[in-house]
């Protein structure tokens, strides 16, 4: 199984998150903003399979975290979680260094597919806007 860092400034979205992804196998460290997981990235060389993390938080939100894992780690995977349409508009012109962003609020099964998906490689489906106004 993966080594995941999970950065999440929400504690019930973190443990949520932190409990499924452990309960598949996984081994995951979580940091509560992304200053601090950029630090646990530094200070563990990028010893992480996938990097998970929330867009919008204090002090180093997950678009400038994903930047500098990038920068600093170009294997690592990096997914992105947002509830708010404009942070996801953020996270275009990034499609070189992320996987994909998953949308909140997720079912356990959408976040572990995602995750499965990114760690396996699997191309991302793209889904029209049109037939995403349908879905939903």
């Amino acid at each position: 199984m993966a080594r995941i860092l999970v950065a999440e400034d929400d504690d019930s979205v973190r443990a949520f998150v932190v409990s499924a992804l452990t309960m598949k196998g996984h081994t995951v460290v979580a940091a509560e903003d992304g200053a601090l997981a950029a630090e646990i990235l530094a200070d563990e060389n990028g010893a992480f399979d996938l990097l998970l993390s929330d867009i919008k938080m204090p002090i180093m939100d997950g678009i400038a975290l994903a930047l500098t894992a990038a920068a600093s780690f170009p294997s690592m995977i990096i997914v992105l979680m947002t509830g708010f349409a404009d942070q996801r508009e953020r996270a275009h012109g990034l499609e070189t260094l992320i996987y994909d962003v998953i949308v909140k609020p997720f079912t356990l099964a959408d976040l572990l597919a995602k995750v499965d998906d990114a760690l396996a490689g699997k191309p991302v489906e793209v889904v029209s806007l049109g037939r995403r106004g349908l879905d939903q």
